[in-house]
């Protein structure tokens, strides 16, 4: 199945980086028109746009956070505003801090759902409102719902409240033919997956797959470009685990 996005638009939330940074510059290689969101990085932002707009791409960087709602509120007009139309968000800007239940606090329990579970609620909300007929929304979340893991407590409770919307959402989208799905990838090659992890932690992850390595970026984007793909109409609902078989 080809994948052409000309003509259309889509917003990238925590798109400077990682994951979300790959899958921007491989949308904007299918022909779409970008919009890089950020939160407080935005010479990698400038940067992915200049990268994009020297392969022949369209792309503008804005600033919001996405965990306050008058802020995605301007993410979503000024998109419009800049290129028209709205058919594909990618919500993708998370927080993840691991830490053992007892040292939880209640401003990072805020901080986390803020910013994973009331941004991405939010963004669908804005979404129904602004989106095309026929677009496609994807949330990521994460294949440690699919494990048990000390000290994910929290992070993966906010994901799993991602999966939730993501299904109880995709009947809600039907009379506008959006479909709505999440990718849940699985450990990822990135800033805030590898930092403060030992070569031995990263080793034993790594074994825990069918291919012996860590995922990469591109890996999420190639995923994320079938459930964007205009004919991947039959596919909405759904939680899709990207991770190489770790689970």
């Amino acid at each position: 199945m080809s994948t052409n996005l000309s003509g259309k638009t889509a917003i990238v939330t925590g798109a400077s980086r990682g994951i979300g940074n790959a899958v921007a510059k491989h949308l904007a290689d299918l022909g779409a028109k970008v919009v890089i969101n950020y939160s407080s990085s935005s010479e990698k932002a400038n940067e992915t746009v200049k990268q994009i707009k020297e392969k022949g791409g369209e792309a503008i960087a804005l600033r919001a956070d996405v965990s306050k709602t008058s802020e995605l509120e301007k993410l979503f007009t000024e998109t419009i505003h800049a290129f028209g139309k709205l058919d594909i968000l990618v919500n993708n800007a998370g927080l993840m801090e691991t830490k053992p239940l007892l040292e939880i606090t209640e401003e990072d329990f805020d901080r986390h759902f803020a910013l994973n579970a009331k941004g991405t609620f939010f963004a669908c909300q804005l979404a129904m409102k602004h989106m095309e007929m026929g677009g496609r929304i994807v949330n990521l979340s994460t294949s440690v719902n699919g494990q048990m893991f000390p000290g994910y407590s929290l992070y993966a409770g906010t994901k799993g409240a991602v999966e939730q919307f993501t299904r109880q959402l995709a009947k809600e989208f039907g009379p506008k033919q959006i479909t709505i799905n999440a990718v849940a990838p699985g450990p990822v090659n990135t800033e805030l997956f590898t930092v403060g992890k030992t070569e031995q932690q990263i080793d034993a992850l790594k074994q825990m797959n069918a291919f012996n390595r860590l995922g990469e970026p591109e890996d999420i984007a190639r995923a994320i470009e079938l459930l964007v793909n205009p004919e991947s109409q039959w596919i909405t609902g759904q939680t899709i685990r990207v991770n190489g078989g770790f689970i």
